[in-house]
Order: C-alpha cells, then sequence, then structure tokens
C-alpha cells in the first residue's frame, strides 16, 4: 500500500524518443495470399502474372512468412533469418504459457502479421549488415527502430526485447560518446520499472545520469537528456522512499527523499520540485519531525500557488492543517486555512476554493462549532457546482449533511438532557414535522399556551 500520493508515483507510459523513427519501405514480395475476396485474386492476376518463374511461383503458394525466410536466407542474413525464427517460437511459447482464455491467446500470430514481418525483415537486416561493417552505432540505431515499431501493449514483449539488444550493443559503441549508451540506460530503466524491479531501474537512472552531466544531448521533444535523467531519478527515488515508509524505515526514507529533491531542483522543473518537497515534509512527519515538514510544505505551497497548481495546493495545505491540529494549534490551522481560501478565490481555483472550505469544515466541525462547518461545507458545495462535477457536488454535500446532522444533536440532546414535559412535546412535535429543534423551550411554551387559550 502506497504511503505517498499514487498520482506522485506513477510511472511514464511510454519510452522517450531519442532518434527519429525510420519509416520500413514495403517489401517486393507477392502478396497474393494476402487477397482475401476472389475479385481482388482475379484482378491481381490479370496485372501482375503473365508467366511466372519457379521462384515466383513458389512465392504465391508459400505463406509469407516462408518468404520473408526464404528471402533473408537467399540474401545471406542467417543471423536475422535465425532471430526472426526464435522471435516466432518465443511468441508461440508466451501464448501457450498464457493458455486458452487469455488476451494473447485471442491474438493473431506473430507470423500472421505480415506488416510486422515486413518491419522485422527490414531493420533485422541492416542491423546484420551493419555489424558484419563494424558500425555498431547503425546496429543499434536499428534496433531502436524495432523498438519503437512494437509500440502496441500486445507488442510488449517484443519491444522490450529489442531495447535489452540495445543495451548490449552500446556497450560496443565507442565513437559518440556515450550518446547511446546513455539512451539504452534510459531504456532499461523504464523496462526494469516497468516489471518492478525498482533497484535495478535505480541504477541503469543513475548511470543515465552519469552519462549525461554536461551534455548537451536532447530528445526528440526538446527535453535535455540530463533533465531527463534528473526526472527519471527524482520519480524512482521516491518510489524507494515509499516502500521505506512503509515499513517504518523513517530516517532511510528521508536520506532518499533529500536525494529525490536535489534531483527535482537540479532538473528545473518546478512542479516535480514541488512535488519532492511534499513527499519530503511527509517523511519528516511520519519521523515526528514537524517543524522541517512545515518548513517543506509552506515550499510547496509557495511553488504550487506559482504554478496554479489546485491538486498539489490542496495536498499541501491538508498536510499542514493535520499538523497543525496534531500540535493543538487550531487558531493556526484556521489562519492558513483562510489564507488557502483566500487565495483560491484571487486565482479563480474552484477546485482549490473547495479543498479550503472542505478543510475548514473538517477543522470547525471536530471543534464543535457545527454552524461554522455548515457554512463552509455549504460554499464548498456552491464552488462544485461551478466545475460540473457530480461526484465532486455528492460529496460536498454529505459534509453539508454531517455538519447540519451535528448541529441537530445539540438541541436534541439539549432536550433530551433537560427532562422536563416542555423539551418532550418540543422533541415530539419535531418528530412530526422534522423541522430544526427549537432551543429556546420558553418560546414554544408560550406558542403553547396561546394555541391552547383559543376557543375551539
Amino acid at each position: 500500500m502506497n504511503v505517498l500520493p499514487q498520482a506522485i508515483l506513477q510511472s511514464p507510459r511510454e519510452h522517450p524518443r531519442f532518434i527519429e523513427q525510420t519509416v520500413c519501405p514495403s517489401l517486393d514480395f507477392a502478396r497474393i495470399h494476402l487477397i482475401k475476396d476472389k475479385d481482388g485474386i482475379d484482378d491481381y492476376l490479370a496485372k501482375n502474372i503473365k508467366g511466372l518463374s519457379k521462384q515466383e511461383a513458389a512465392a504465391n503458394r508459400n505463406s509469407y512468412k516462408q518468404n520473408i525466410c526464404i528471402d533473408m536466407l537467399r540474401q545471406g542474413y542467417h543471423e536475422s533469418f535465425s532471430e526472426l525464427f526464435t522471435l516466432i517460437q518465443k511468441w508461440d511459447a508466451l501464448r501457450e504459457a498464457a493458455g486458452p482464455g487469455s488476451a494473447i491467446w485471442q491474438q493473431q500470430s506473430l507470423e500472421e502479421q505480415p506488416d510486422k514481418l515486413d518491419q522485422l525483415h527490414h531493420f533485422l537486416t541492416r542491423a546484420e549488415a551493419a555489424r558484419r561493417a563494424g558500425h555498431y552505432e547503425e546496429v543499434y540505431d536499428n534496433q531502436l527502430n524495432l523498438a519503437y515499431c512494437f509500440s502496441d501493449p500486445e507488442d510488449k514483449w517484443l519491444s522490450n526485447y529489442f531495447y535489452e539488444q540495445c543495451f548490449n550493443t552500446a556497450q560496443l559503441i565507442k565513437i559518440d560518446g556515450g550518446k547511446r549508451e546513455a539512451q539504452a540506460h534510459a531504456n532499461m530503466g523504464l523496462l526494469n520499472e516497468e516489471q518492478g524491479h525498482v533497484m535495478k531501474a535505480a541504477e541503469h537512472y543513475e548511470a543515465f545520469y552519469q552519462l549525461t552531466e554536461g551534455s548537451t544531448w536532447k530528445d526528440e521533444t526538446g527535453h535535455t537528456y540530463n533533465s531527463l535523467a534528473c526526472e527519471h531519478l527524482w520519480r524512482i527515488y521516491t518510489l524507494l522512499a515509499d516502500k521505506m515508509l512503509e515499513n517504518k524505515e523513517h530516517q532511510q526514507a528521508i536520506k532518499t527523499l533529500i536525494k529525490a529533491l536535489k534531483m527535482a531542483k537540479e532538473g528545473g522543473d518546478m512542479k516535480i520540485e514541488g512535488e519532492a518537497a511534499y513527499c519530503l515534509s511527509l517523511a519528516y512527519h511520519f519521523a515526528g519531525e514537524q517543524q522541517r515538514a512545515l518548513s517543506l510544505l509552506n515550499t510547496s505551497v509557495k511553488i504550487f500557488t506559482g504554478l496554479c497548481d489546485s491538486a498539489g495546493l490542496g495536498r499541501a495545505y491538508a498536510a499542514i492543517a493535520k499538523i497543525l491540529v496534531s500540535q493543538g494549534k487550531a487558531a493556526e490551522t484556521i489562519k492558513y486555512l483562510g489564507e488557502f481560501m483566500k487565495a483560491a478565490e484571487n486565482a479563480h481555483l474552484s477546485q482549490s476554493l473547495v479543498d479550503a472550505c472542505v478543510l475548514l469544515g473538517n477543522v470547525h466541525n471536530e471543534r464543535g462549532n457545527y454552524n461554522e462547518a455548515f457554512e463552509y461545507f455549504s460554499q464548498a458545495s456552491e464552488a462544485a457546482k461551478t466545475l460540473n462535477s457530480l461526484p465532486l457536488v455528492d460529496e460536498t454535500k454529505t459534509y453539508c449533511g454531517i455538519a447540519k446532522a451535528h448541529k441537530l444533536m445539540v438541541a436534541f440532546n439539549s432536550h433530551i438532557e433537560a427532562e422536563d414535559p416542555v423539551s418532550l412535546k418540543y422533541l415530539l412535535a419535531w418528530k412530526e414535522n422534522r423541522s430544526d429543534v427549537c432551543t429556546d423551550p420558553l418560546t414554544v411554551e408560550l406558542d403553547i399556551e396561546t394555541s391552547a387559550s383559543k376557543p375551539l
């Protein structure tokens, strides 16, 4: 179970693009066996078949996989043939292991997907030719293109296979200053992180960081490799710290999160820096070091305010309120949350306004100030309506109901404790109409006497 917010711990959904993906040209093999309808076959024959050689006739009889393999062998690409054959066997083994009813069981096999066979034929043979010439940087680029080709979820095993091949090849490249080796470490870090091998991922990210220090390399989106390394290290250190906090290893978690904050600052992303400061504050809070926690939370508040980050502000102020309440500083808590509420109103951050009002309502509710709690929850409900979020509106209405019930319980209990006839009449009258319980028995008594004196 995560101790730190799940939103912060999420891994990137895809690998960074370090090179421009090359488009594989279509192959010259006849694809008559891929044309399903009779009219299509007749049209193909009329246009293309005027007299076939033995090889051409065989190409029309064979499956597309067989044609691919024959072409590889004919051109002397024995390693590419072996690798393709191994991958097809691996897919079959994965399918058999998963068994009937599994997602992979419903998919077409690799040998039944010509487009993917085209990609494999093109890039595997180019990689083999480059390997023979000793051009390992070209081998790497072709393998990386294959990893990019198979980005669909069902092809994850294929992309992972080629990322691993890229990593092995990158160790042999000596002419690019470590650029491709850095890329390979980044991809292997993500691969291991996705598979839950957090320590291995951390090792790869640290190597990625070391190789990119002082470099100006950038990915296709314009991010420097070093800033990517800082982001990956921030995230993986935070993941490691989360496990430590789960195991009550507070001091070790603090040390790890200090490293995460350092990486966040070096990476230059203010959003990440705010999240890093927030996570470190939680570790200090769990360790009982409340003043350090508050100092870091104030840093987070400043960053999130500058970014107009409603989610970040809500988390930071909620943590501040929790710490101050635990210290018995209710008045200071209300002051902080009042500032949060004003800042949200001024910046027109409706979600933050909802969060601030709910937090203020909870503080007053816990202190027994039910009228104030009801007012703040009502403001939260009104702000929630502007966000067009039905679940949020329902949640704030629930808070309003709780505060109103608490208000009612005060009057109800006072009548119960009075144990007099007038209070009993009020309780019976309330039971009939479910209106607010009157807190002034004298007023009600006068009303009853007036009613009794009127002639029937």
